[in-house]
This record gives structure tokens, sequence and C-alpha cells, in this order.
């Protein structure tokens, strides 16, 4: 494995934060571009094998500056608050090309979507199914991806495609603003896709495919799109109901209030962009991971079990000794 350290750009995020804890347990060196360098070194409890540099995404001299001498640039980095998505995505990963071209090529790691698709035309999602987005912020994922196809002739690329998450800090996750309350027991679930099927990735799950693909780089294509399977919940009710076994009793469950979205929607803010993500909730999208088992021989698994219990225990919905229960011997 590379000695070279590798960049991280949006390391307090959901999907970089578990990223870049999963590379340190592999002793990976870490270099992550932060706003607030203090900050972020005291949120991390100045962890061993990361080297802060302060600065913003946004500015691209400085995004270059943080890439010298790196080899990998995982870019997991998003718009504060996602204000201005419209306006902030596409610069940000123009100026990781930027670095990468800079530092002699290095590769680009994307944690990829399903929003790049048409839901109601891709039910199984492959690498090589078309990028037919219906809705803005999608349609700025498929330029996105476009630029780092173009890239790749110089930068080698890794796009990670996943469904939901779930998992250790997956706070800002349909999981957590939806189906469960953060902080509480389990007394309701708002369930936003009953009767339709939907893909989840558990965060260590999918941390631990970026590590190991970037463990085999000469087995990567320049431009290497792979799909993480994860948990899939063939109609809505699998993790509704792992939910209260896992919690010991039975749960309200209740269906998400679509139509207060499409009417709040004309106002903005939350509605409209939980109205632009319903189509993936009124289709079912299956990942195709044949190219992720090719290259690993078996994709990362923990049974959904165990990740909604992690999960609850970490969002404080259960108690923190608590113990998944065991099934009796036959």
């Amino acid at each position: 494995m590379t000695d070279q350290p590798l960049l991280v750009l949006g390391i307090n995020g959901t999907i970089g934060s578990c990223v870049a804890r999963e590379l340190l347990r592999h002793g990976r060196r870490l270099r992550a571009l932060v706003r607030d360098r203090s900050a972020a070194a005291a949120h991390w409890h100045a962890a061993d094998g990361i080297e802060w540099i302060e600065g913003d995404a946004m500015n691209r001299d400085a995004v270059i500056r943080a890439a010298d001498g790196t080899g990998t640039i995982l870019h997991a980095v998003s718009p504060k608050g996602y204000r201005d998505w419209n306006r902030l995505v596409l610069p940000m990963i123009d100026n990781s090309i930027a670095a990468a071209r800079a530092a002699g090529g290095a590769r680009i790691v994307l944690p990829g979507t399903i929003y790049n698709y048409d839901p109601a035309r891709t039910p199984i999602l492959a690498e090589d199914s078309p990028q037919t987005a219906k809705t803005g912020k999608g349609r700025i994922r498929v330029e996105l991806e476009r630029r780092l196809e173009a890239a790749s002739r110089d930068c080698p690329v890794l796009i990670l495609r996943a469904g939901d998450y779930i998992g250790p800090d997956a706070r800002s996750s349909w999981f957590a603003q939806s189906l469960v309350q953060p902080g509480k027991p389990v007394t309701r679930l708002l369930n936003p896709g009953k009767g339709v099927g939907h893909s989840w990735a558990y965060l260590p799950d999918l941390a631990e495919a970026f590590v190991r693909l970037l463990a085999m780089p000469d087995r990567l294509r320049p431009f290497e799109q792979v799909q993480f399977r994860g948990i899939w919940d063939a109609d809505g009710t699998l993790l509704p109901g792992v939910i209260c076994r896992v919690a010991g009793h039975d749960v309200t469950e209740r269906s998400f209030p679509w139509w207060l979205m499409r009417l709040l929607s004309p106002f903005g803010g939350f509605p409209r962009a939980v109205r632009d993500v319903e189509p993936y909730w009124r289709y079912p999208v299956r990942l195709d991971n044949s190219r992720l088992v090719e290259l690993l021989g078996t994709e990362p698994h923990t049974s959904v079990e165990t990740a909604i219990h992690d999960t609850l225990r970490d969002m404080g919905c259960l108690d923190p000794a608590s113990r998944l229960a065991q099934p009796a011997a036959a």
C-alpha cells in the first residue's frame, strides 16, 4: 500500500468521517482540508495519523496545496448545510480535478448516489445504466460524473455508489430523519416507502469496501464505477420489522407525509428537497454489485439485525449498554 498520504475533503461529513476512520484503522496516513483546524482536531481528539490543513474546498489554490504529495483525493465534501447546491457543487469537483492533476495524477474517489438515474426506468442499477436524472440535483450529479470521466484520462477515478445510509453518525440520513427520532426511545416510525423496495448501505461495511478497493490500485480501471448492494428491503417492511425486534416491542408505524411535502414544496427549503427524492421511494432501485464482487471476492456485509442495533444505540435510541439478543438454540 502506498506511503503517500490520502487527502480527505469532507472529513467531518457522514461518509467522509466513516471512510477516514476505516483508513486510519488500516494504517493509512491522512491529510484533511478543513475550515477550522483547531475545531476539527478537537472533534477527532487529536487522532494520530491525520495532518490538518486549514482551507476551503471552494478555494482552488487551497485544495491544490493540500493535495501536494498525495496519491488519492477522497471527494466527500458538500456545500455547508447543503445550501447553494446548484452554485457550489461543480466548482468543488473542478477544484479536486485541478488538484489531482497538479499532484501528478492522484486518484479521485467519489461516494456516488442513485440520484443520477431515473428510478422509474432503472429498477436494477448497473455500472453502464444510462444516467437520465429527472431532478435538478440529479442532473448536477450527472454533470459532475461526466467531468470526472473526462478527467480520468489524466487522473484515475473511483466511484462507489450506494443507497441510503444507516450506521453510526448517519444522523442526516432518512433513517434518522424519518424512520426514528435520534435521542429518544423508539415509539413510532415514519415509513417513507412501505410496499416499495429500497436499498440501504451500512456505513462501516461501505467504508470497508472503499478501503479494500483502494488497496488494489492496479486492478482498478482508469474510470471505475462500482455499485454497493448493501441491505435490500424488498417491500419496505424489513427495516421496520427489525427495528421493532431490536427495540423489544411493537412500534406505531405511519406513512411519511408526502402529501404535506408536495403542498409545501413551492416555498422551498426541506419540503422541496424532500419532494425531489420522492420518486426514489415510489420506485425500487436495486444496485448490481457484480463488479464489486469481481474485485473483492465478496461484498462486506453485517447482518441487518446487528446493523440496526448498532445504529439505534449510536443514535441514543437504546440503552448504551444494550446488547443484541442472540437467537435461542434449536
